[in-house]
């Protein structure tokens, strides 16, 4: 019950985000890179109350990236971070080398599509920080999730906010 009672978002966050428009849009963004926050609700928020479609990806996209890049910073520094991990959840040796052949292997990829995965996705900029993955490759599979997922959501949310609030 406790683990469901987390995943519960209270309305208060997305009113709390709304109510600074573009700069809640901004830290809603970044905050959401490594707290399982969705943007979404800011986002259709605004767009409903007639921001400008521009506007709000570019804050979203830039809160969203700086927040990536928060999320890797924590990893990489967090030694003891990463030890607590692999200590609550019971990582073995082999356990965290295969993690680490799987990241070497898909790490692009994985690191791409992470702004898609609900929860869990939040965790992947971490790990890629903890894991010391490339951050040449990390900043450019970032960038172009993000900013690919930041089109899709104030692309199709403007076109849900035209269709039932205009």
């Amino acid at each position: 019950m406790i683990f469901l009672a987390l995943f519960v978002i209270p309305p208060s966050i997305g009113t709390f985000f709304t109510k600074y428009g573009l700069l809640g849009l901004f830290l809603n963004g970044m905050l959401s890179s490594f707290i399982p926050i969705p943007t979404e609700l800011t986002t259709a928020a605004l767009l409903a109350s007639g921001e400008n479609e521009i506007r709000i990806f570019v804050a979203l996209t830039v809160g969203s990236i700086i927040g990536g890049f928060i999320a890797y910073y924590i990893g990489y520094t967090g030694y003891n971070l990463s030890y607590r991990i692999r200590k609550i959840t019971r990582i073995d040796d082999q356990r965290n080398q295969r993690s680490y052949a799987l990241l070497a292997k898909y790490g692009w990829l994985i690191i791409f599509i992470s702004p898609w995965i609900p929860v869990g996705g939040v965790v992947i900029p971490i790990i890629a920080g903890i894991k010391k993955y490339d951050l040449n490759k990390f900043i450019v599979a970032m960038v172009l999730g993000k900013t690919i997922k930041a089109v899709a959501i104030v692309y199709f949310l403007s076109l849900i906010a035209v269709t039932f609030f205009h």
